[in-house]
């Protein structure tokens, strides 16, 4: 039961070319920083990131953006960085774009064993084209599918050696259902905690969904936009 590698290089070895990842992560918050930058010093390329952005211009999952290695997005807020926007203007980049509730449905659902649901959210744009619809509860609704991956990379803040993970505040974020819609998940955890010191009550994702982890280090945990009151 000691899912525990020594480093990102060890645990995500066997990440391939090709490769669907989910990566954790609301903006910058609760980004799976160290395992990021580990597949940009892999190379590895053509990959699939489903994620609910792209990190900024030069920060986050923008690194794998910059450095050519993303053939398509699924994602819902893209606004904070302009080389995403190059790469889809010019045809570079294929874009999956959701509503965000429905994308956290979607990632949600692929963990729950559903594979598909119905929302209102989207009836009648973009999002419907080429969708089943049907009207429900006095609704039109839009089939959505469900969202599996290959390899989830998620960042907790504390864990045990089995994988039993908690998170930080609003860290928490897609990591959480994240963990469970991946067949092979990754977890960097800033804190590794003896087994017994995580109360029962207060474990966010359970170890079986957890698969490998390691000790992430250096985090620079960057805010997006950093506003504040003026001072008097």
């Amino acid at each position: 039961m000691n899912k525990l590698f020594d480093n990102a290089e060890a645990a995500l070895h066997d990440i391939a070319d090709g490769a669907t990842i989910m990566s954790g992560g609301f903006g910058l918050c609760g980004n799976p920083e160290n395992s990021i930058q580990c597949l940009a010093r892999m190379g590895r390329k053509n990959l699939t990131i489903i994620s609910n952005n792209c990190g900024t211009t030069d920060k986050g999952l923008g690194v794998l953006l910059a450095n050519g290695q993303v053939k398509k997005m699924i994602s819902s807020y893209v606004g904070e960085n302009k080389i995403f926007a190059q790469q889809f203007l010019s045809g570079e980049l294929e874009v999956e774009l959701n509503p965000q509730g429905t994308l956290a449905e979607r990632i949600r659902a692929g963990g729950a064993g559903i594979e598909a649901f119905f929302t209102p959210t989207g009836f009648g744009t973009q999002v419907a084209e080429g969708k089943e619809t049907r009207e429900l509860g006095g609704k039109m609704c839009v089939l959505e599918s469900a969202l599996r991956a290959d390899v989830a990379i998620i960042k907790a803040w504390k864990a045990d050696r089995w994988g039993n993970l908690v998170y930080r505040k609003t860290a928490r974020n897609f990591n959480s259902i994240m963990a469970t819609a991946a067949r092979t998940t990754i977890v960097e955890v800033e804190e590794l905690v003896e087994l017994g010191q995580l109360a029962p009550d207060q474990i966010h994702t359970p170890s079986v969904f957890v698969q490998r982890i390691f000790v992430g280090t250096n985090y620079e945990k960057p805010i997006e936009q950093r506003t504040t009151r003026p001072r008097a």
